[in-house]
């Protein structure tokens, strides 16, 4: 099994999966679960028929998910449901799934293939996943003792694009504007605006589990659906809100693209998109420079974009976000 780790049984063909936290390493661990899919970022790949990338995208929302609360992804489950099995496809969706699977260091332990031509039509198809992590219990995420506070310093991975949120509004922006997919973008003529949009999400798992080991990380926040104005208060005590300064970060030229396109507004887009930043890292200000260093060393572009504020409505405050999108 091309995805086999420690811990994993080779059970494929079983009706579950089986999986040993013991095996992997671990004394005392909690074990955290996570199901995503990619939304309708699918239309996209499906209208084009192109289906290699797809795979990784649905990894790396569920191992992405995991990886904020300290968790190490162990084992992946994947179910595709379609009119009729279409082997090329389905081969180029599970190739992508244990791509995404090897990136973050976990088993592809088994999955669920369904056919339905009374719901779907023709090509068409969903994905969904489900992903197992574990993590010791003192190791939890966020830091119960010693929570994010008002003057922390939040730091920010950059995204690979969009990833896989706000392709409603994308596939509208789409259809509005004209753009055709398979021509150069209107932002970057050495790629088609297909490739630039089907780009998949970034897997934040090795490299945020590497620098996690320091005990110095008080919260990590995946900015997936809901932006970031929703998605960094899920990580902060009730008393406290953000403020991320634009001026630190330069968002992908699409970003640019979807705002002027879609006349869209600062507000709506910090709602919508991660506007550049896939992930949030919050560390006491004494620690930032260290751990500023250490997500670069593993790989990641990493930039200190605001601190935590104090805010009993744990409001999120973006400021000069248009120079984030180069806009100015």
């Amino acid at each position: 099994m091309a995805t086999k780790r420690s811990g994993s049984y080779d059970t494929i063909g079983g009706f579950g999966g089986v999986f040993d936290p013991k095996a992997a390493g671990y004394t005392d661990p909690l074990l955290v679960l996570a199901t995503d899919g990619v939304g309708t970022k699918l239309k996209l790949a499906i209208e084009a028929n192109t289906h290699n990338t797809i795979g990784i995208d649905l990894v790396a929302m569920c191992v992405n998910d995991l990886v904020v609360q300290g968790a190490e992804p162990l084992a992946f489950l994947d179910y595709f449901a379609t009119s009729k099995l279409n082997n090329d496809i389905a081969s180029e969706l599970i190739s992508g799934i244990a791509t995404g699977c090897k990136i973050a260091g976990c088993a592809l332990i088994g999955g669920e293939t369904a056919e339905m031509p009374g719901l779907y039509k023709n090509k068409d198809y969903d994905l969904a996943g489900f992903a197992l992590g574990a993590v010791e219990r003192s190791d939890l995420l966020p830091n119960e003792s010693n929570l994010p506070k008002s003057g922390d310093v939040i730091i920010g991975l950059m995204s690979s694009g969009p990833h896989a949120n706000g392709f409603s509004l994308i596939n509208k922006i789409i259809e509005y504007t004209e753009t055709q997919l398979d021509e150069p973008a209107p932002f970057n003529n050495t790629k088609s605006l297909l490739s630039v949009l089907l780009e998949p999400t970034r897997i934040y798992a090795q490299s945020c589990l590497k620098v996690i080991s320091n005990k110095k990380i008080k919260a990590i926040a995946h900015i997936t659906g809901g932006g970031l104005i929703e998605n960094i208060p899920r990580v902060l005590p009730k008393s406290c809100g953000a403020h991320i300064e634009g001026r630190n970060w330069k968002a992908q030229p699409v970003f640019k693209w979807l705002k002027q396109s879609g006349s869209i507004s600062n507000e709506e887009m910090t709602k919508t998109f991660n506007c550049g930043i896939g992930m949030i890292v919050v560390v006491d200000k004494i620690n930032a420079a260290t751990i500023l260093k250490d997500f670069i060393n593993s790989g990641e572009t990493a930039i200190e974009i605001g601190e935590v504020t104090s805010s009993l409505k744990q409001k999120v405050l973006v400021n000069n976000l248009d120079e984030a999108l180069g806009m100015t």
